[in-house]
């Protein structure tokens, strides 16, 4: 066994340099496989089908990597298309390699997978207890279904049927970022436990590089160890920055959870080989009792407005936290009047995050040194928009002179940056699901088309 995979890029969109992706290149890659998406930036992707990043930058990615895979011959495999893997996504992304395809004469055969999951078969699966929640799952009811977007996450085995069938292209929905790059392997028979492990290490790219970039890695998986290599001129890795790597997004640095089974890197082993290379010996996989699909969902909750401000008087800056509750009972009573009765003050949410006392910690911060300055962000969010920027606009207002005991007259709490202070966010999102469909066979979940380009 001596396969070499090729990671150009941590996401499709976020740039490489074109000298790393032609030393990957000129290494002869046996596949190129590129993460499109996460939930890492929240549920919007997911509940709107808007892509984080933009058409100008997926598709300079995008021209590149076909270009690649042309001159090779060899599988590009991209997941999660979109951001968050939503059939629009995966459409959208189909799109871009279309016209790409047209303007520079490429042809190939492009397969697309789908992870929309329809509500019917989300109440099926709930109706007969086969929706398991994950650790720190919401509680979740049935009519959910109806109102959330939810895809399910593929493993390796909906790319294996393409693959097999000699697909060049294949864009997928919502993917374990791992299953890209490990398809391959797995379906040519190399070890899994090492397989899992490579695949692991190389889905950010050379995020487990020194320094972390954009760029990408060279894998050469072999019988019995992985050479993992950084492409970027002045980037290296070591062997605690690639063992680092099975902490990111995870928990347990020692067993990472796939659809089909667990890697287990407790006695897994890192050498540097040379300045740019580390060699990974000892991971292996343990299959599971069953099958399962991990289902991710977005859905609607409001409009947002939102005001940012700022205050570094001392004392306004003690009083701020006793001030802010009897303010909020204040728009309460506002908006009742303001609205005549018609919106409801518990359909509204005003909320204020005071950055500098604790709000990134969300908790007691480790020094009782008083800050010197607050950045306040105030978010007032409603059932539409129009009634989110009115009642932001008293907000506003009330927020910039609050009473302070220790002065008087008319005082100046808040400074805003902005004129006007508020700015409509327009839709807000929240995940509703952290759950695992049970009892499913690996492909039943998604559906697959085929075309010519």
């Amino acid at each position: 066994m001596d396969m070499r995979i090729l990671a150009p890029t941590g996401a499709l969109g976020a740039g490489f340099d074109t000298a790393a992706l032609d030393r990957g290149v000129a290494a002869g890659p046996h596949v190129i496989a590129c993460d499109a998406g996460s939930t890492d930036s929240g549920p919007a992707a997911l509940g709107s089908g808007t892509p984080k990043l933009s058409a100008q930058a997926v598709t300079r990615d995008l021209r590149l990597l076909l270009k690649a895979r042309d001159t090779l011959q060899v599988p590009l495999i991209i997941g999660s298309c979109g951001t968050s893997g939503r059939d629009d996504g995966v459409d959208w992304v189909a799109g871009l390699a279309r016209t790409i395809a047209a303007e520079n004469n490429l042809h190939f055969k492009l397969g697309l997978i789908y992870s929309d999951q329809p509500a019917e078969r989300l109440q099926h699966l709930y109706d007969q207890g086969r929706i398991r929640p994950l650790a720190n799952a919401p509680v979740i009811e049935r009519k959910l279904f109806e109102r959330s977007h939810t895809v399910a996450m593929m493993g390796v085995e909906p790319l294996q049927e393409l693959l097999r069938d000699g697909y060049d292209v294949i864009l997928a929905g919502r993917a374990s970022d791992t299953a890209l790059f490990a398809a391959l392997p797995h379906l040519n028979g190399a070890d899994p436990g090492l397989t899992w492990h490579m695949a692991k290490t190389i889905e950010c790219g050379a995020a487990c590089a020194i320094p972390p970039d954009a760029n990408g890695l060279l894998v050469t998986l072999r019988d019995d160890h992985f050479d993992v290599t950084t492409l970027a001129d002045g980037s290296r890795l070591t062997p605690r920055s690639v063992a680092a790597h099975t902490l990111y997004e995870n928990a347990d640095p020692f067993h990472i959870a796939e659809p089909s089974g667990t890697l287990d890197t407790t006695h897994a082993t890192y050498e540097a080989v040379d300045e740019r290379t580390v060699r990974v010996r000892g991971s292996r996989y343990i299959e599971a009792d069953g099958y399962t699909n991990k289902l991710e969902g977005a859905e609607l909750v409001g409009y947002q407005t939102v005001i940012v401000g700022g205050v570094r008087d001392k004392v306004v800056i003690e009083r701020l936290p006793e001030l802010l509750p009897m303010a909020k009972k204040y728009f309460d009573a506002k908006i009742l009047d303001v609205f005549d009765g018609r919106v409801d003050p518990d359909t509204i949410d005003i909320n204020y995050r005071l950055y500098g006392t604790g709000t990134v910690l969300a908790g007691t911060e480790p020094t009782s040194l008083q800050p010197q300055e607050l950045g306040v962000l105030i978010t007032v969010t409603a059932p539409d928009q129009g009634t989110a920027h009115a009642i932001s606009t008293f907000v506003a207002h009330a927020s910039s002179h609050l009473p302070i005991p220790e002065y008087d007259g008319l005082v100046s709490t808040l400074a805003y940056p902005y004129s006007p202070p508020e700015m409509d966010r327009g839709p807000l999102y929240r995940f509703t699901l952290n759950h695992v469909a049970t009892g499913v066979t690996p492909t039943e979940l998604f559906r697959t088309t085929t075309e010519e380009v």
